[in-house]
């Protein structure tokens, strides 16, 4: 299962702008998707690990997770993020 990052168009901005917010501080946890999850980075930076390796990902990223990854986020600097699972 891989985790796609990539820099957004300017229309996946502009829908991002419409999802919720969720914020973290620096921390370490495990977390498991039971949906994709689409996300914009507007604060941050996280490294994902998982057992095919790892990801990191800043301010300015778009990230998508697939349905059924289990990985353990390290929030390397305080995150924000729009988010929507679909």
């Amino acid at each position: 299962m891989k985790i796609k990052v990539q820099k957004p168009t300017k229309e996946q901005i502009e829908e991002a702008k419409e999802w919720p917010l969720w914020s973290c501080d620096v921390s370490e946890f495990e977390w498991h998707y039971d949906t994709k999850e689409t996300c914009l980075i507007l604060e941050g930076e996280v490294e994902i690990k998982t057992d095919d390796g790892s990801v990191k990902f800043k301010e300015g990223d778009y990230v998508i997770f697939p349905e059924g990854l289990s990985c353990k986020w390290r929030v390397l600097k305080a995150v924000k993020k729009h988010y929507k699972f679909n």
